[in-house]
């Protein structure tokens, strides 16, 4: 095994967990108690083959130590991972990386081991992900009758790289964007949240909260992966919104300029002098606003980024979620809020995160078509997923 290897894990959070909106609580769990870094996050719908592989791969690195608990997971996996007559299940793929990445990680999931004949969670309390997600029913005498362990990790290095090796080769063959079928496509809408830069500064509960909230419009995540927003990107994605602060801001600034300089020097400005300052002052001004923008989002100042690094990937991170369901533009920002937290309603995302205008937490598209048209932007039909993993194991 690898140096390599050891400092990189995984998270599968299961089709039950997603089912029942519980995926915000694990991953804020993940988030605030790891000293690791999410590097990377895709969804996925597992084909048979990768359910196959995976349920011996699984077999394999776990029989050794416990047979009894390696025929479980297996048979967890066949069962409820591989697609069904009504179509595909969804999981939600985590990388993490660190040092001692896979002990790090059992220690927040939680162990399954056998004790004598009955298999049992060693650790059910709620220290661990499981002793809080996972649902393990006994009978009288203590025996297994049903189990969802919440989430699926490996509980050592053993076959880890032919694991990560798999899922970066499922993670190739799918989209990024899963095709979810539905009884009713009447207002079926597919809208784009960004969690912002802020929220991942330092190991935080916060993004895994985000998503919590937004569980509760009850739309489905067919979509997300980590990225670093280029300036490019930031550019194009946030253009709109120079010529806005232009309108809003040059205006006001002009006036205060002129209120400044009729105060100190004891003169009285016309309105045409109040016309050129908004202009010689507001409109820089306004600029500056915006470049704050594409800085926060970006890691780095269009004006002091060469154009030949205009593409390449920021220095901050950002998660991109894919939401989707009836009306799904106005559900989601109505739990997320106005764009100013400090006007935000009580209970929505913004008012309970955001700081100003510019650090308010996340962003959710306005309408169905500026969701298509920011989707592009960032391209969220391409996942880097797979490159990671095989760049991180050297292939």
């Amino acid at each position: 095994m690898t140096n390599t290897t050891c400092n990189l894990s995984y998270v599968v959070i299961t089709p039950y967990t997603i089912l029942k909106s519980r995926t915000g609580g694990v991953i804020a769990r993940l988030l605030s108690r790891l000293e690791l870094e999410l590097i990377g996050a895709q969804m996925l719908h597992p084909d048979e083959e990768l359910v196959k592989k995976y349920a011996d791969l699984t077999y394999k690195s776990v029989a050794s130590k416990n047979e009894q608990t390696a025929q479980l997971l297996k048979n967890y996996i066949l069962e409820q991972l591989m697609p069904t007559e009504m179509g595909p299940r969804r999981i939600m793929f985590l990388l993490f990386k660190g040092e001692n990445a896979c002990e790090k990680l059992k220690a927040i999931v939680g162990k399954i081991s056998a004790v004598g004949a009955k298999i049992k969670d060693t650790k059910i309390t709620g220290e661990t992900i499981r002793g809080t997600y996972a649902d393990l029913v006994y009978d009288n005498d203590g025996n297994l009758k049903y189990f969802e362990p919440a989430v699926l990790s490996p509980q050592d290095d053993e076959l880890l790289r032919e694991k990560l090796q798999m899922f970066a080769e499922a993670a190739s063959r799918g989209s990024n964007v899963l095709t979810v079928k539905y009884d009713d496509m009447e207002n079926i809408e597919r809208t784009l949240v960004l969690i912002k830069p802020d929220n991942w500064k330092y190991p935080s509960s916060k993004p895994g909260n985000i998503i919590d909230m937004f569980s509760r419009t009850g739309l489905r995540i067919i979509g997300c992966k980590i990225y670093q927003m280029s300036v490019s990107e930031a550019l194009n994605f946030y253009g709109h919104v120079k010529d806005a602060l232009r309108s809003k801001l040059s205006p006001k600034i002009g006036i205060q300029a002129r209120e400044i300089l009729e105060r100190e020097l004891k003169i009285k400005l016309d309105a045409k002098v109040q016309e050129k300052l908004s202009e010689l002052i507001g409109i820089p001004y306004a600029d500056e606003q915006f470049n704050q923008i594409i800085e926060f989002m970006s890691g780095k100042r269009p004006e002091n980024c060469p154009v030949s690094e205009f593409n390449a990937p920021g220095m901050v991170k950002t998660m991109a979620l894919i939401y989707e369901g009836k009306n799904a533009v106005k559900r989601i920002r109505e739990v997320l809020g106005p764009t100013d937290p400090t006007k935000a309603p009580s209970g929505t995302i913004r008012k309970e995160f955001g700081k100003d205008v510019m650090v308010n937490t996340a962003h959710a598209s306005d309408s169905v078509e500026n969701a298509i048209r920011e989707m592009g932007i960032i391209k969220i039909q391409y996942n880097p997923l797979a490159n990671i993993i095989r760049e991180q194991l050297k292939i």
